[in-house]
């Protein structure tokens, strides 16, 4: 996917979580995170960001902050990115139907997919954005969620009934050689995701290709799913 009107900024901090103070061409800016998580390691003071610029007069804000460096690392920050980029991936890899936002059980499953084999093939595949890295272990969640577990859930339910289920985590950078569940922030997280892949369901983990102006899903990631000492 592609971003428009590309600018640079030095962040200062963070108010909340939707709101970021950032110095752009020597003036303070408010602009709009795309991306709700903690991203403490990544939203320090002074690091280089990168902000989309809106051409909606009527906005509050006219900065969206989609990407920061990491040293030498460029990562999306953008928490939309990820299903636009699986949806594209999805149609690449031979899904000839693929509808979004599939209810199923008591929730919103974010892609339905129906393929034609030997045989009909029904799926549903869960998206789940990293921006998480130490030492090239991508990891997630950085903050605990409930609502992931809750996901899981209903992919494990699917399998039972006959469906193929998927849980995909796009790493939003290169440069990472495993993934990882976060067990340290939320174990209950780690734990379900284990149960989740014992029970059949698929965890796959794609790095990808970013720069300020666009981002791609590249190669898949080692999963590595035992819990840390």
């Amino acid at each position: 996917m592609k971003y428009q009107n590309i600018h640079t900024g030095i962040f200062q901090e963070r108010p909340n979580r939707f709101i970021a103070l950032v110095e752009i061409d020597g003036v303070q800016k408010r602009c709009h995170v795309k991306n709700t998580g903690r991203c403490r390691e990544l939203l320090l003071p002074g690091a280089r960001v990168y902000l989309e610029k809106s051409e909606k007069p009527s906005r509050k804000t006219a900065y969206d902050l989609v990407g920061v460096d990491k040293g030498d690392v460029y990562v999306n920050m953008d928490s939309q990115a990820p299903n636009k980029m699986a949806y594209e991936w999805l149609l690449a890899q031979g899904w000839t139907y693929v509808r979004p936002e599939a209810r199923y059980g008591e929730s919103r499953i974010d892609f339905y997919m129906e393929r034609s084999d030997s045989r009909l093939r029904r799926a549903f595949l869960e998206v789940k954005g990293v921006t998480l890295e130490e030492n090239g272990v991508a990891r997630f969640p950085d903050a605990p969620t409930e609502r992931g577990i809750k996901h899981m859930k209903e992919l494990m339910r699917a399998v039972s009934e006959g469906y193929e289920a998927y849980i995909l985590f796009v790493i939003q950078m290169k440069g990472v050689h495993q993934f990882e569940p976060n067990d340290r922030t939320h174990p209950a997280f780690g734990e379900t995701l284990r149960e989740a892949a014992a029970a059949g369901v698929t965890v796959l983990a794609y790095d990808c290709l970013g720069t300020p102006g666009e981002i791609v899903m590249d190669a898949p990631v080692k999963v590595c799913l035992g819990a840390e000492d």
